[in-house]
């Protein structure tokens, strides 16, 4: 596993389910193709996966 993950919004969560769209907000992920670095864990990876429709994943 990667030290960190680059992570990036590229779908809109504005019709997902609201569940996913509070994951994408706890993701630190606020606007459309912003990107954040979080560390590569398994909590972080369940937060991603539940997501993965909505978001572009980078290991660094």
């Amino acid at each position: 596993m990667a030290e960190k993950l680059k992570v990036t919004l590229v779908k809109s969560p504005i019709g997902a389910v609201p569940k996913h769209r509070a994951t994408v907000e706890a993701l630190g992920l606020r606007k459309l193709n912003k990107t954040v670095e979080l560390p590569d864990n398994d909590a972080v990876r369940g937060m991603i996966w539940h997501v993965k429709h909505l978001v572009k994943v980078e290991e660094v």
